[in-house]
């Protein structure tokens, strides 16, 4: 499949993709040194891209702001007094980019850039099991009050993969670390590890979906049924949701030259528009961000636009906190 892309606007010249069974959502992606994806262009950059006059969110792109929220993160305490770290579930398709944001995140206060969570290619997922990554603060600190949770991406027809009550599990935190999950042996209270009785540390606090911005246009029609199920359910159990746009630099020319042009982009906002459709969800709850895969040095702005993701997820993540303060039953 091959897009073009003309003044700004993405035109579709072929794509083809199976329907996504709802009934099974399935392999996952994990964050390393590169993802298979991002070796085989999807766009081609026919003509100079108009740029809005000026940023349609406010970011200041600077060292201090980069400190400051460094500073934000890594002094981050949950707003309640039971739990010590706000558990974040990453849940996207295969290749998406939601390893790779972990791994991009925890480069940031490493000041380096690593790969701390293993990415697999664009059509199979590397991650197979629950795997919980506290991030570590910058050297000699103690670590964040954050944590990401990484699972087995989405997917159009695998054997393997999640179902929507293992991902339900996990929000309510019955699943144990290092569970490998597969359709044909979904999580009961008689999986090895099983966690009757979670506490309100074992849960999940805030869900995030990624989705990869130059596959937006070709994702299977079952992918926003299933998006939209997730949502509903996850709605009902009081757990709020946000999501990352990744890959922003592969539909933007200027953004792979300067990120500092993300909400100049006439691009941008209108993917981030078709991104807010795919997942049923304002675009107020979406952020853009570029992952560190093929780099080896950080960026200032790069690290500035990650860490404002990070900071917008932590707001959500607190107001599960609040909402359950008063409702306490909730938590058993």
């Amino acid at each position: 499949m091959s897009f073009k892309f003309c003044l700004g606007e993405p035109v579709a010249t072929a794509a083809s993709a199976q329907p996504l069974s709802t009934a099974a959502v399935d392999t996952k992606d994990a964050p390393s040194s590169t993802e298979g994806e991002e070796s085989k262009p999807r766009f081609t950059f026919q003509a100079v891209q108009p740029k809005l006059e000026s940023q349609w969110r406010e970011v200041d792109w600077t060292e201090a702001q980069r400190t400051s929220l460094m500073k934000t993160v890594s002094s981050y305490k949950p707003s309640c007094e039971e739990v010590t770290r706000a558990r974040i579930l990453l849940l996207g398709p295969v290749g998406s980019g939601k390893s790779s944001f972990i791994s991009s995140v925890q480069s940031v206060f490493d000041g380096r850039v690593i790969n701390r969570a293993m990415v697999g290619s664009s059509s199979t997922s590397f991650t197979k099991k629950l795997q919980s990554f506290n991030i570590r603060g910058q050297k000699g600190e103690a670590p964040t009050g954050l944590v990401m949770c990484d699972i087995i991406g989405l997917g159009d027809g695998e054997i393997t993969g999640l179902t929507l009550h293992d991902i339900l599990s996990v929000i309510k935190g019955h699943v144990p670390e290092g569970h490998k999950f597969s359709p044909d042996q979904p999580v009961r209270s008689e999986t090895p590890g099983y966690v009757k009785s979670p506490s309100p540390e074992d849960k999940i606090h805030c869900v995030v979906f990624v989705v990869d911005a130059s596959k937006i246009l070709t994702y299977p029609k079952g992918l926003s049924t299933t998006f939209h199920q997730l949502r509903e359910h996850i709605s009902d159990m009081g757990v709020h949701q946000v999501a990352l746009l990744t890959h922003v630099d592969k539909i933007c020319s200027e953004i792979a030259k300067d990120v500092t042009q993300v909400y100049k982009s006439y691009t941008i906002r209108d993917m981030m528009g078709k991104a807010a459709a795919l997942l049923g969800m304002s675009t107020s709850y979406i952020v853009p961000v570029k992952n560190y895969s093929s780099d080896l040095d950080l960026d200032v702005n790069t690290d500035v636009l990650l860490l404002s993701a990070v900071d917008h997820i932590l707001q959500y993540a607190d107001l599960y906190f609040q909402d359950n303060t008063s409702q306490k039953t909730q938590f058993r």
